[in-house]
């Protein structure tokens, strides 16, 4: 039995993009490469063949994933909750580096949807984990490899 998997509104979005991305242009295009090499003749020492079987493969298994992903998510819309100002999972934070005075800002995701250069930080990141239930002005200390980083919430949004 499988457990539900959060996603945002907008990172569940991105993967139903991707799934169509995939079923109506890569899986026709990959299909499409493989009759071409087939047609090539000798298949044991056809390289285009065997590299668009990889593709094949991987494009087959990405779907596969998608659709699991989809199928058990568990869509929170941001805009929706009601959290009094703490971060909670889909909240949009803003956060100063006490040390350097670097700001940022990120959105807690789920795992699936999660991109750190994307400013995409998942639920189960250390960052993620100290400052879930914080609010504005609060610190919240994250051990990194570096040594521990304090970070000052200086806004939380849900959009």
């Amino acid at each position: 039995m499988s457990s539900a998997i959060p996603l945002t509104a907008r990172g569940a979005e991105r993967l139903r993009e991707e799934l169509a991305r995939l079923k109506s242009k890569e899986r026709p295009a990959v299909i499409e490469a493989i009759a071409e090499a087939r047609a090539q003749g000798d298949l044991s020492e056809n390289a285009e063949y065997e590299a668009a079987r990889e593709k094949q493969a991987f494009i087959e298994g990405r779907i596969n994933e998608l659709e699991g992903l989809l199928s058990n998510a568990h869509i929170i819309e941001p805009a929706e909750l009601d959290a009094d100002g703490r971060i909670v999972f889909g909240a949009t934070v803003d956060l100063e580096d006490l040390e350097s005075g670097d700001k940022v800002c990120y959105q807690i995701v789920g795992n699936a949807e999660a991109d750190v250069r994307a400013n995409l930080l998942s639920i189960a990141s250390p960052v993620a984990r100290a400052l879930i239930g914080k609010s504005a002005g609060d610190v919240a200390e994250v051990q990194a490899p570096s040594g521990l980083r304090e970070y000052e919430v200086l806004e939380v949004r849900y959009v």
